[in-house]
């Protein structure tokens, strides 16, 4: 039996990643395709306790090496109850958010860089890195106004500074330019069915081996 695909979603604030890559999985399965939808922080029992704790909004005294060392225990669990199984059975695993949104977020926009945030992650994950990330590029001022119109409920990072969020984007640039190998960037200003439909398209082209 063939090994899964490991594909993620990856984003701003306001991307609409959760919208797209549950849209994207319900259609592929739909098709017949076996795939199934995870998130992070979070995914399994253990891992959604700890996301709990991270974006708990009166969680305001977390330093952010915590923050960070948090996100990758809980990706931990993430990856060895849901995500390792699921891809040795031929099952592909679509999941919002991996590795990138540390990278850019705790390592860029909480300034303690890149390869430190990625030396705590490989310690977590060991080598196990997704096989294509569908990146839905929108600019953090667009992401934020959407935030604000939409989500009755801000969690911890949702409500930072517009400058956090800025930084973050640019974190972002700097993963994509360093795995550009296995990125996928969608214009994610459209209309949220053409996003889902690009979408669609790039991971359906990633499975049947396009």
């Amino acid at each position: 039996m063939s090994t899964g695909k490991f594909i993620t979603f990856e984003g701003p604030d306001g991307s609409g990643k959760t919208t797209v890559s549950t849209a994207v999985t319900e259609k592929l399965q739909a098709d017949g395709y076996r795939v199934i939808y995870t998130r992070e922080p979070g995914g399994s029992e253990i891992a959604e306790q700890i996301r709990n704790v991270i974006l708990k909004p009166e969680n305001t005294a977390m330093d952010v090496r915590t923050e960070a060392l948090l996100y990758a225990a809980s990706r931990r669990q993430h990856l060895v109850e849901v995500i390792l199984p699921a891809l040795k059975q031929g099952i592909h695993v679509i999941s919002d958010r991996f590795i990138d949104s540390s990278l850019a977020y705790q390592g860029v926009g909480r300034g303690i860089g890149i390869q430190a945030v990625y030396d705590i992650n490989q310690f977590a994950i060991e080598n196990h890195m997704p096989d294509k990330t569908i990146f839905l590029n929108i600019d953090a001022e667009t992401g934020l106004d959407r935030i604000s119109h939409h989500r009755a409920y801000l969690d911890r990072l949702d409500q930072e500074k517009l400058s956090f969020h800025q930084t973050v984007y640019e974190g972002y640039q700097q993963v994509i330019s360093k795995y550009r190998e296995r990125m996928i960037l969608i214009d994610a200003s459209k209309t949220v069915e053409e996003v889902i439909q690009n979408a669609y398209e790039a991971v359906k082209g990633i499975l049947d081996g396009d």
